[in-house]
């Protein structure tokens, strides 16, 4: 779930599928935002010889919207080039790799570049700055021999300073992402309430389905002021230019031919976008399965035609078969999810809830909706905004919010009263999950904030040890 393989096309394309978007003000650093696109979804550890790694022929892209249009004003470009040190070997290192610069062992090292975009006046006008290039990429986790100590070795070493308060990672790290997808996907159960399913059994505990699997991740941290609408750092959390709204996406050329000389494929024309990500499960439970691919080929401003798929979602309608007798209420609700529209489309507008917005304005888009005038928790709840901290999700997404558990509540009516009082929820909608936690590596407190990938050697089947 969240994105690991939300679309029939883009599931044939791993090396372009976002898995997991995040936004967050810092928490050790609360002067900057942090921005996180994962891709390449459920990677073994143990995938050699052919490791894992970003495509070359991939435009990586975090995109921001300051400006209340639902359209890119700020983004940060991420292009990678591979190279092959010895091409009479098939291995992917020879020997341990001490550094991440140490090409005498490390036969295919990765490259990146960034490069800031923003929007001028005219939609036509973007202004290009190149913050840097030939940055490493840390090698994969292979294992105790052939990348050591890990943790100490790699993580640190590829955090790359780009000047003027902002720093940037790409490289492998753990899943954070949890979530049921066996049990979720059998049908709608939720292992802990399975008891009161349909079809019943006796309730369990919660198991991730994403436990056991690294991904990739590029994650950037930058001065607050560098995606505000007016270059500053607000602190009014009334004041709508401190709402910002974030998307990624990936995109290849147009053409594709295979070159059959080099045994391989080139690409040609200019860039396309077949990979989008804002608020996790959109297009997995929202979007039906006919428009998924369509879904990912267009961008945030075009997100209208999927307004009545919001309004009255098929995961409500069906919540009240799948579990009878458990959401009466929510069975007989039949006005239009207005709180649903507001918590994924346009951000919540002032007075729904006391103190907090994150309103983008009426154009309805799939942003994640970031206030960055609220400061970081001191005592974060991964129930987020629902919870009470308002520094949590739908307020962008930190890397240990329950999505999931906010999602299957919001859906089954625990925001209704927020925009309709009329309306009691169910006292299931206040407790649902699906009985998971981040069972991998643990996250970081600092940037990258991401637990340490698996290490081939070293992990098992479902269980990831660094």
């Amino acid at each position: 779930m969240s994105s690991h393989r939300e679309a029939p096309e883009i599931s044939k394309d791993p090396v372009a599928d976002n898995t997991d978007v995040y936004a967050f003000v810092s928490p050790d650093r609360p002067d900057t935002v942090t921005l996180i696109a994962n891709y390449i979804p459920l990677q073994a550890p143990s995938g050699g010889p052919n490791f894992y790694e970003f495509g070359d022929d991939v435009l990586y892209q975090i995109h921001i919207s300051n400006a209340g249009r639902a359209r890119a004003d700020i983004s940060y470009q991420f292009r990678f080039t591979t190279k092959v040190i010895n091409p009479d070997t098939f291995l992917y290192n020879t020997g341990p790799i001490r550094s991440i610069t140490d090409t005498a062992n490390w036969n295919r090292p990765q490259y990146y570049s960034v490069t800031r975009v923003e929007r001028g006046d005219d939609d036509d006008d973007h202004r290009s700055t190149v913050l840097a290039t030939g940055l490493t990429v840390p090698p994969v986790n292979v294992g105790i021999r052939s990348t050591p100590d890990y943790a100490n070795r790699f993580t640190a070493a590829a955090v790359h300073e780009l000047g003027h308060g902002r720093r940037v990672f790409a490289g492998q790290r753990a899943d954070p992402f949890h979530a049921d997808t066996g049990s979720i996907f059998d049908l709608g159960t939720l292992r802990p309430f399975e008891f009161a399913h349909l079809i019943p059994s006796a309730a369990a505990v919660g198991v991730n389905g994403l436990q056991g699997f690294n991904v990739h991740s590029i994650a950037i941290q930058v001065p607050i002021r560098d995606v505000t609408r007016h270059g500053h750092t607000p602190h009014d959390v009334a004041d709508a230019g401190s709402v910002i709204g974030v998307w990624a996406s990936a995109s290849r050329r147009k053409s594709k031919v295979f070159d059959a000389r080099h045994g391989k494929s080139a690409s040609y024309g200019p860039y396309r976008q077949v990979s989008r990500l804002a608020n996790p499960l959109f297009n997995e439970v929202i979007v039906p399965m006919a428009e998924k691919d369509l879904w990912n080929a267009l961008a945030p401003y075009q997100d209208r035609r999927f307004v009545k798929y919001v309004l009255d979602p098929e995961l409500q309608r069906l919540l009240p078969v799948l579990y009878p007798s458990v959401f009466p209420n929510l069975a007989g609700y039949s006005k239009p999810r207005l709180d649903l529209q507001a918590i994924l489309l346009t951000g919540i507008p002032k007075g729904i809830v006391p103190g907090f917005q994150n309103y983008t304005g009426p154009v309805p888009a799939d942003l994640l909706r970031l206030n960055v005038a609220v400061p970081p928790s001191k005592n974060p709840n991964p129930i987020g905004l629902i919870a009470g901290d308002a520094a949590g999700f739908p307020n962008g997404r930190r890397v240990a919010d329950d999505v999931v558990a906010i999602e299957l509540r919001a859906v089954a009516g625990a925001t209704i009263p927020l925009v309709d009082p009329s309306f009691t929820p169910d006292g299931a909608a206040g407790v649902l999950n699906d009985g998971t936690s981040n069972t991998n590596t643990p996250y970081l407190d600092a940037f990258p904030y991401l637990g340490t990938p698996g290490g081939g050697y070293q992990s098992k089947p479902g269980t990831l040890v660094p």
